[in-house]
């Protein structure tokens, strides 16, 4: 049997639209044939998320994810394409999902897009000063920078990030996957993340005061 590297799935995904575990078992089954394992993707109505990319999705829910006994809250919109499907369970699941992994994971944008130039501008400053600092070769600096920054965005935006559930896949391949098994569009639309106290700055000299009471009791 054929050995099926990452880069293979990653082409079979790519050219099917198909969810990675999907890929992977379509190329194991054909012995790593893509040709083949195209026409089984096909067969078995998984190579189609790509192909719904065009289609309008206005259905969908508002989530409310709340966790740590009221701590951080999420509120999560997530669109498909009809009443039906937002009214199932396995859409439910994926929107829960998707609020516990806001909450965990602290994205700051929804996807890089999002990312306003500056910030993306200001990291990447940041990212060529530490590696000239680091004794790096000035023609071989923007190629690491360039890396570097996919780093950054998968840490701060949502769809790049690996899903905390399965950090083998990211939250957008959780959501082609779910596309691709659910048989309609679904698109992220917006996200807010609370945290308690965020934002509010915390007197060290009345945490101190409040501690010397205790003790003093």
């Amino acid at each position: 049997m054929a050995a099926i590297s990452a880069a293979l799935v990653k082409e079979l995904r790519e050219r099917t639209g198909a969810g990675m575990m999907d890929c992977k078992k379509a190329l194991t089954e054909c012995d790593g044939d893509m040709e083949k394992a195209s026409d089984f993707l096909r067969e078995k109505g998984l190579a189609a998320a790509a192909k719904k990319e065009g289609r309008v999705a206005a259905e969908g829910t508002v989530e409310a994810y709340i966790h740590g006994g009221g701590r951080i809250g999420v509120l999560l919109e997530v669109n498909c394409e009809t009443d039906f499907v937002a009214r199932g369970d396995e859409f439910k699941a994926l929107v829960r999902d998707l609020g516990m992994h806001i909450a965990a994971a602290n994205p700051q944008y929804l996807n890089k897009e999002e990312v306003p130039a500056e910030v993306l501008q200001h990291e990447k400053d940041i990212l060529k000063a530490q590696a000239l600092n680091e004794g790096k070769p000035e023609k071989i600096v923007e190629k690491m920078v360039e890396g570097r920054i996919e780093k950054f965005y998968k840490e701060v935006c949502l769809l790049e990030q690996p899903f905390v559930k399965d950090p083998d896949k990211s939250v957008r391949e959780l959501v082609l996957d779910k596309t691709a098994k659910i048989g309609e569009r679904i698109v992220v639309r917006r996200f807010t993340r609370y945290e308690l106290g965020a934002g509010i700055e915390k007197r060290q000299d009345d945490f101190a005061a409040d501690v010397m009471k205790e003790i003093n009791r």
